[in-house]
């Protein structure tokens, strides 16, 4: 996770919202991201995404089986959708997003026993250093378009 929120730094540094996501296959790490939907114009290069799309060059199929994903956002519908899609087994995440979280938050769609895959979900690792950093950017945006 320390990995995951050294990435979710890079995002900041970009502009983007801090979120950083990793996925290990056994003890290595075959991919990792952090948001570019500002800089790619792309409503769907959230981290996760990105980096399920890099795990799956990386071991040279889209079934990611075995593997984990590091998150310090609790992913939203789309990356928890994707997740589920590729066969992640477990995924830790750091804070829970009460407005799009789709782990626990809003949805469960990981854990959904209708779906043809569920995905072992484990909140909270370091999630305060994951809601500070979140928390810090989204003061300094307010700040800025006060300002404005």
């Amino acid at each position: 996770m320390q990995r995951a929120l050294a990435m979710a730094r890079e995002a900041e540094r970009f502009g983007e919202v801090p979120v950083g996501a990793v996925i290990t296959h056994g003890d290595r790490i075959i991919a990792e991201a952090f948001n570019l939907r500002e800089t790619l114009s792309d409503p769907t290069a959230h981290a996760e995404r990105l980096a399920l799309s890099m795990a799956g060059k990386s071991l040279g199929t889209w079934r990611l089986d075995g593997c984990k994903l590091y998150v310090t956002l609790e992913p939203c519908s789309m990356c928890a959708g994707s997740i589920v899609l590729a066969r992640i087994s477990t995924v830790f995440y750091g804070v829970s997003d009460p407005k799009a979280g789709a782990c626990e938050s809003l949805f469960r769609l990981t854990t959904d026993r209708r779906l043809n895959h569920q995905t072992d979900v484990r909140p909270g690792l370091l999630a305060g250093e994951c809601a500070e950093l979140l928390s810090h950017f989204f003061q300094t945006l307010r700040k800025r378009s006060q300002r404005s």
